[in-house]
């Protein structure tokens, strides 16, 4: 049996949520947009996925729009920006974004755009003064993830939201990881937009969601249909947004039982390796962090060797954002928050969810004590 310890990369399926989809998949076979029986059927599970989502992020069913994760809406809505915004022509943004911010951003600035990249403290954590300092009257909008993926530490969302209120400018948040480990109330910050992927808590991959206020100010990204009020052309993925509605469901009713499972399994995870291994460093706040998150550096070491030989072990882990998996460059988050390249690729992320236990974490405790000394020598060889 193996112990999957890689949680913010992708989580598995819920039994729940895989039992809506099948039945989606095999009893309702009609296209949303029909007008028979079977297309009203295919949008009534569209209609009550949309309630569920709504409902777990505190906000209207009007304001979410389905999409294929947070990767199409990020790039919906910066490459939006561009065809909604001839005055207006400039973006805040941070240091620690997923590369899904990093890179529409660079897609701006190579056609007019200016972005400005807030630096983050050696904590992780950007200062809502610094980005406030960097808004201007060209400001078009601020985008800033709600909890980083590689180190779990969240943002001052609730400040910067009141900020850009007070100025005037949209603000959206990539709440990917937040999601079913964090409060995301919608109701009580004032946030423009936001993306998430169902894959990341519990449901299937390649179904998300972009929650847009008012009328949003962006252009589709997909044209070539009217579906989802004409915001993203082609036939709706009726299973996986079911699937979606139902993980989103899960995250609503059981957020308190998580935050306090998941952080007794985190804690007892660092505890173990802390008074077992010297010459740690854990990544990131201790205080403004997801429950379930727990970014180490084990100094002297290869994190890429580490990883490695825990798999061999059956134990999976990161060595970073998974986005990146086969590279061993640097993470741009760690460097960002003032590690060295050697010290950033000595580390590695650990992040528990549905499934764990605490004797999968004593495992690991115990089999990283064995190969950490390992993987330092590899390194000195």
């Amino acid at each position: 049996m193996r112990i999957y310890l890689d949680h913010n990369a992708t989580t598995p399926v819920r039994e729940e949520v895989v039992e809506v989809m099948t039945a989606v998949l095999r009893e309702n076979p009609g296209n949303p947009s029909s007008t028979h029986a079977e297309g009203a059927a295919a949008l009534a599970a569209v209609t009550n996925a949309r309630e569920q989502v709504a409902s777990c992020l505190g906000t209207e069913p009007k304001r979410v729009f389905f999409t294929s994760g947070a990767t199409e809406s990020n790039n919906t809505l910066l490459c939006g920006l561009l065809a909604a915004n001839a005055s207006r022509r400039h973006v805040v943004t941070t240091t620690i974004e997923h590369p899904s911010v990093q890179e529409p951003c660079t897609w701006l600035e190579a056609r007019g755009f200016r972005v400005t990249r807030v630096p983050v403290d050696e904590d992780g954590r950007v200062d809502p003064s610094r980005l406030a300092e960097a808004i201007e009257d060209a400001t078009a909008l601020i985008s800033v993830i709600w909890a980083n993926n590689e180190t779990g530490v969240i943002q001052p969302i609730e400040e910067i939201a009141a900020c850009a209120e007070q100025r005037g400018v949209p603000f959206h948040v990539d709440a990917t990881q937040a999601i079913g480990k964090w409060p995301v109330d919608l109701s009580r910050i004032p946030v423009a937009y936001l993306s998430c992927s169902a894959h990341k808590f519990n449901g299937p991959k390649g179904v998300g969601a972009l929650v847009v206020a008012g009328d949003g100010g962006i252009e589709p990204l997909l044209l070539g249909g009217g579906q989802e009020r004409q915001r993203r052309g082609g036939t709706e993925n009726v299973s996986g947004i079911a699937g979606l509605g139902s993980a989103c469901a899960l995250a609503e009713q059981e957020l308190g039982e998580r935050r306090r499972r998941y952080a007794e399994l985190r804690d007892r995870l660092w505890r173990g390796i802390e008074t077992s291994i010297a010459g740690l460093r854990r990544n990131g706040s201790s205080e403004h962090v997801l429950p379930n998150t727990l970014n180490v550096e084990f100094a002297g070491s290869a994190g890429e060797v580490l990883l490695q030989a825990l798999d061999l072990e059956g134990v999976a882990v990161s060595a970073g954002a998974a986005c990146h998996s086969g590279s061993i460059s640097a993470s741009h988050v760690l460097t960002a928050m003032g590690r060295t390249p050697e010290e950033a690729r000595s580390c590695l992320r650990f992040s528990v969810g549905h499934g764990v236990d605490a004797a999968q974490i004593d495992r690991v405790i115990e089999l990283l004590e064995k190969l950490v000394p390992l993987a330092r020598e590899a390194v000195e060889a």
